[in-house]
């Protein structure tokens, strides 16, 4: 009976099952297929024999990773910028969204919004130019002001290997803090304002109102978004990273992401693909582990989770 009624359902509502069958097949053909490629990572994978017919080896790329003198390396430097970005870069969207929802004039709000959301929208390889030549200690705008406070030539912070997680990072911040700022901003429109107003009546303050009520309205979404920025934690971005790199600034700049690319493709050690898979699929498993480990925590902790 349940079977027929499900036929019906799907014969009534078929005009919107055809367009839910768009989405999905493109899931299927361009996230799930490709997987049966995550295979090579126990293969000695060679392409003149194939995906089927290439030697299976085992954990034997996983080992040789773990036990690689890059090992510590690329985990470290990921996982420092990670935390950098995430400790420094989730707090400021939720600060900024309930900052301008405060303003009262509607013209200035979405004239800063607009602002903000502009840098999201430029290119990687635009910002990293834009870092050059800001940062330059001979002709940049960086170098102008520190030979003017003081004598001398300025270091050369592109090169630093101290400073590439400061750069990265807030570079990161600076583009994207506006558009990551849009979910909290809609989450805030749903505010009951008859809540604004007894608060008001009641001799609260503006900050005790965001306290008492903006903050516990947008806490589920600013869950939600934390659970999944932990997801990320061991991927760091490829571009920028790789176009910020150079050779003296590599031993704190070389990161999974960069070093799975130059492994895989570009020779270094040899174009091993079935090693570069490993990393790769290693990395997506630690990601997942601490996914769900923060997920359970949020859940025992606050009752929000994604499952």
């Amino acid at each position: 009976m349940k079977k027929d009624q499900l036929v019906k359902d799907m014969y009534r509502y078929r005009q919107l099952y055809f367009l839910l069958a768009l989405p999905i097949a493109y899931l299927i053909i361009f996230h799930y297929v490709p997987m049966l490629g995550a295979q090579i990572a126990f293969k000695n994978f060679k392409p003149s024999e194939g995906i089927w017919r290439s030697k299976w080896v085992g954990l034997d790329h996983f080992s040789k990773f773990l036990n690689s003198y890059m090992f510590s390396r690329v985990i470290k430097n990921t996982i420092i910028i990670s935390l950098y970005s995430l400790i420094a870069g989730f707090p400021i969207p939720v600060i900024l969204a309930l900052s301008l929802n405060c303003l009262r004039c509607e013209r200035e709000k979405k004239l800063v919004q607009t602002i903000l959301y502009m840098p999201h929208f430029v290119s990687v390889v635009v910002i990293i130019g834009m870092l050059t030549q800001m940062f330059n200690p001979i002709v940049g705008l960086y170098g102008h002001i520190y030979r003017a406070l003081s004598e001398g030539m300025p270091p050369d912070l592109l090169s630093e290997p101290k400073a590439f997680p400061h750069l990265y990072v807030w570079s990161g911040i600076w583009q994207n803090v506006g558009w990551n700022s849009i979910l909290y901003f809609a989450a805030l429109s749903h505010v009951d304002l008859s809540l604004h107003e007894s608060a008001m009546i009641d001799g609260a303050s503006r900050f005790k109102r965001i306290v008492h009520i903006d903050i516990p309205t947008i806490l589920p979404t600013v869950v939600i978004v934390f659970i999944l920025n932990t997801g990320h934690i061991m991927n760091v971005g490829f571009e920028k990273a790789f176009l910020m790199q150079n050779n003296l600034n590599l031993v704190a700049s070389e990161v999974i992401s960069t070093y799975v690319y130059k492994v895989g493709l570009t020779g270094l050690g040899g174009s091993n693909f079935s090693y570069a898979t490993a990393i790769g699929l290693f990395n997506s498993v630690i990601n997942l582990i601490i996914l769900i480990i923060v997920n359970k925590i949020a859940k025992k902790v606050g009752e929000i989770s994604l499952w």
